[in-house]
């Protein structure tokens, strides 16, 4: 006689990394409760919405998914919506307000009550930031897992740029403990991870607390989990550049499984705007430490933030942030036109022109395309190492990442899933690259 049909539940993740990495837990968690994932959202008992608040008109967004989850709702009354992450955060409930289909409410910090929440009658809300470790209290990951895996270290934020809800959303810097992280590094290789990412707001000031008691950074860390047996490769992101420890730095010419490969954002090339923007650190700073890190590391390849437009930003500001550009040398960015989020310094000012703002944006991301277009050229004729996360579409393709985390299609018939292989780029398309196996 076969058990009670399982649960399925429906996922949407929205944002960075630390979100998906998020919604990976909440699955879990949820799991324990007889939930099972579906990718198809019909058929779910469940619907959980992880939103982020960086982007602009997060709310309008969620709210606009919400309102398409109206019929479903209608058709399966028994079906339970959640909203979680930082919009949830950030309006609680209001959104029970504005969208009464909705059943619970739970920030980033109290996600592990989520079983608890769904077992409470009627509607609920959680967005404490609880004394308790969420993490201590989510059950055990289980089966094998992909060849990669992300792994939060350090959440929250004590920076404060003026144009950032993630203080608000987030709250306080906080840095996991060392053994723990020692712990689920190993039990995600015993599962097939081969690959980890490091993660956290500000995940290079994460200074955890010691298996001996002390205290470590982040260079330390790197170096503890190079010693485990099966773990090939190790990045972490979100970096701030006030944060780059001279231990870090020199991890990253002595470790081989830490990658050259590092997302430093910057967001503008003007002192004055940095300064407004409460960045605490100067396009010098900026500069002179990534000579340092290309010191260390000959071969590293850099990734960044640029925000155009923040409320001030004159024509020789945006200059600035081009010659900048021009000077570094990234292999890609994310760029953003300003956007004022509530609550913030920054949306107290007087916003530059929309259509400024858009020429700039333009000029900025065809730099950063042409920039990224010569950096992928020059890896044809090269060798790289390809970790294969899936099979490619073409017959004997597999498709993996290589050591600077770009999109590599490589031919190779006999490949599977979870192998590290050497191969030959012959091709650079727009965002990836094309190579072919060399034989062990």
């Amino acid at each position: 006689m076969s058990g009670p049909q399982a649960k399925k539940l429906f996922v949407k993740t929205y944002g960075c990394q630390m979100n998906v990495y998020d919604s990976e837990r909440m699955a879990e968690a949820l799991g324990a409760e007889g939930y099972v994932p579906t990718d198809v959202i019909e058929d779910a008992d469940m619907v959980l919405l992880n939103t982020c608040h960086i982007r602009e008109k997060a709310s309008e967004k969620l709210y606009s998914d919400l309102g398409r989850l109206k019929p479903l709702k209608a058709e399966k009354p028994g079906l339970k919506i959640g909203v979680a992450g930082c919009v949830a955060q950030a309006e609680g409930a209001e959104i029970l307000r504005r969208m009464p289909l909705v059943d619970l409410v739970v920030g980033p910090q109290a996600y592990h009550r989520l079983p608890e929440m769904l077992r409470l009658p009627g509607q609920s809300v959680d967005t404490d930031f609880p004394a308790e470790d969420k993490f201590d209290h989510l059950p055990a990951r289980k089966g094998r897992r992909g060849p990669t895996a992300f792994l939060t270290v350090q959440e929250g934020c004590d920076k404060f740029c003026a144009f950032c809800v993630v203080p608000y959303t987030r709250g306080a810097e906080v840095s996991r403990p060392a053994a723990r992280l020692l712990a689920e590094a190993r039990d995600l290789v015993s599962r097939g991870v081969r690959e980890i990412t490091l993660l956290g707001q500000n995940v290079n000031a994460w200074h955890g607390e010691s298996p001996a008691g002390g205290v470590w950074g982040l260079g330390h860390l790197v170096r503890e989990l190079a010693a485990i047996p099966g773990l090939d490769r190790i990045r972490y992101t979100t970096s701030h550049p006030n944060d780059m420890a001279e231990d870090l730095i020199s991890a990253h010419a002595e470790v081989p499984q830490l990658m050259p490969y590092l997302h430093l954002p910057v967001q503008s090339g003007s002192d004055r705007i940095l300064k407004a923007m409460n960045r605490k650190h100067t396009a010098a700073h900026y500069l002179d430490l990534v000579a340092r890190i290309r010191a260390a590391r000959p071969d590293m390849l850099l990734t960044s933030d640029f925000i155009v437009g923040f409320p001030g930003e004159t024509d020789a500001d945006f200059e600035a942030t081009m010659a900048l550009i021009r000077a570094v040398h990234y292999g890609a960015a994310f760029s953003f036109k300003y956007s004022a989020r509530p609550g913030t310094p920054a949306a107290e000012k007087p916003p530059v022109a929309a259509e400024i703002a858009d020429s700039r944006l333009q000029a900025l991301q065809a730099l950063i395309l042409d920039q990224q277009h010569a950096a992928q050229a020059a890896m044809v004729g090269r060798e790289v190492q390809v970790l294969y996360e899936k099979p490619g579409r073409l017959p004997g393709q597999m498709v993996g990442k290589s050591q600077h985390l770009m999109a590599v299609f490589v031919q190779d018939p006999t490949g599977q899933v979870g192998d590290l292989v050497r191969a030959r780029v012959s091709a650079s398309a727009p965002n990836s690259l094309a190579a072919d196996r060399i034989p062990d």
